[in-house]
């Protein structure tokens, strides 16, 4: 039986924690990273690396792939758009028919804002910022690729996020009456990413979220309450917004629920952590 073979264009935080999980289950995982630091971080984790970004390009790129069941890109978009096609999308394309599944992992934020309203993978797009319209770009590309599209919520676990935040003092209580934002942890996002190589479904779009879109602040709050620390005082959102880089302005223009039935039905996936509750409670386990 030929072992499986995953090629992911950019090895960061959520991936790498993907490649960890395949590769205990015998697969073998080869990567990109920005810079021959990462390489060889990987490198000693078992992974063959290649330094990568617009500027430097993978060359014959054929013959790394060579053996490739499973393409993965994490690559966000640049300014001139999808990194990975515009350099290497012909040779992509070309070995399209040898792989079993083809991934690209996008954002929520192709939606926009829904003013809280719930959003299913069949709604028509509405992008709100440049970021997210590069995005929708990179996914028509991708579809004509027949890639799998997991349209992922804010992602959180070990490490990253509100308990980090809070552990370094940068976490902020921001008051925007019935804003919501939905979240993934970051193990239940590899499972989803898993579950749909087991069961490639050429072309599908998946939301990857948990069940339970909540309010910031009262994630804040009940972070604050796990490490046993005085929450950071509120601020209004009109207050707050002063200090706002303006990435941080994109997030906080869309409100919306994200309809995760999909991952369920499609791909039989139970989540782990189906709120930030049980999400957060793992990573403070995992911290201890």
């Amino acid at each position: 039986m030929t072992t499986p073979r995953l090629f992911c264009f950019g090895l960061g935080y959520s991936a790498r924690r993907l490649a960890r999980y395949l590769m205990a289950e015998g697969w073998q995982v080869v990567a990109t990273v920005r810079n021959e630091r990462g390489v060889e971080e990987l490198e000693g984790l078992g992974i063959k690396a290649f330094a990568f970004d617009r500027d430097h390009p993978l060359e014959n790129l054929e013959t790394i792939l060579k053996g490739t069941t499973h393409v993965l890109s994490s690559v966000p978009p640049d300014g001139a758009g999808d990194t990975v096609l515009d350099l290497h999308g012909k040779t992509i394309a070309d070995l399209a028919d040898t792989f079993k599944w083809i991934g690209y992992l996008s954002t929520t934020g192709v939606y926009g804002n829904r003013g809280g309203d719930m959003v299913r993978e069949g709604d028509a797009l509405a992008p709100t910022s440049r970021r997210a319209r590069l995005r929708v770009e990179a996914e028509s590309r991708w579809l004509g690729l027949n890639a799998h599209i997991f349209r992922i919520a804010g992602i959180y676990g070990p490490g990253r996020g509100v308990l980090e935040d809070v552990r370094r003092g940068r976490a902020k209580r921001i008051d925007k009456p019935d804003q919501l934002f939905s979240r993934i942890h970051v193990d239940d996002l590899g499972q989803v990413v898993a579950a749909s190589m087991a069961n490639p479904q050429a072309g599908a779009i998946y939301n990857v979220c948990d069940d339970e879109p909540a309010p910031p602040i009262q994630v804040v709050t009940y972070a604050c309450e796990l490490l046993g620390v005085s929450p950071p005082p509120v601020r209004s959102f009109d207050d707050a917004k002063k200090d706002m880089s303006p990435m941080a302005l994109t997030f906080w223009a869309d409100n919306k629920r994200v309809d995760n039935s999909r991952i369920k039905e499609d791909l039989g996936v139970r989540l782990r952590y189906p709120d930030y509750r049980q999400g957060l409670r793992a990573c403070l386990a995992d911290l201890d």
